[in-house]
């Protein structure tokens, strides 16, 4: 009678092992007989035996058909500074057949993961992006930079005012979203 009040069900099959403190917020079948699923802690994408998390994200677009993502993954420590460097992955472009809310959560938090963002010049028109991003069970932002190619981030120069950059936007002195 009121099959506009009855809610979606996700697939018991299609359901990840969440953490004690995620939840669904929203999800959307793609091809193949696959799910995207969004949660309160990040994104589950088809074959992945883990999460995206919100601050994982780079970019995201929706195209009303299509969702892209440009995820990053963290590169080997070099210092131990106190902040990460990220390199950005392939793009993956996800095809929602249903998608429901999935673009709206996506959009909504990984904008509200970003407390600081900015980018500086360091040589010859290229140069770094700092990020400040909050994450899920973690206390204050974790920070992250990165490079534009063609930035060398093993020289020193490039190393030290990396480092003043982002002791500069600890202090809150630089622009926010």
């Amino acid at each position: 009678m009121f099959g506009f009040l009855k809610k979606r069900r996700l697939p018991a099959d299609k359901r990840p092992k969440l953490d004690v403190e995620e939840r669904i917020v929203a999800w959307a079948g793609t091809t193949g007989d696959n799910v995207v699923i969004a949660t309160n802690l990040g994104l589950w994408l088809p074959g992945a035996d883990a999460r995206l998390g919100w601050h994982e994200i780079h970019k995201a677009t929706w195209s009303g058909r299509q969702l892209s993502l440009i995820a990053a993954r963290e590169l080997p420590a070099e210092d131990g500074g106190d902040y990460v460097v990220m390199e950005d992955l392939p793009p993956l472009v996800l095809t929602l057949l249903d998608p429901d809310r999935v673009p709206e959560q996506v959009r909504v938090r990984v904008n509200k993961s970003i407390a600081h963002t900015s980018h500086h010049p360091l040589v010859d028109r290229v140069g770094v992006r700092v990020v400040g991003r909050r994450v899920p069970g973690i206390n204050g932002l974790r920070w992250t930079v990165r490079y534009d190619e063609g930035v060398d981030p093993a020289a020193p120069e490039v190393a030290e005012q990396t480092a003043e950059l982002v002791a500069w936007a600890k202090t809150g002195a630089g622009p926010t979203p």
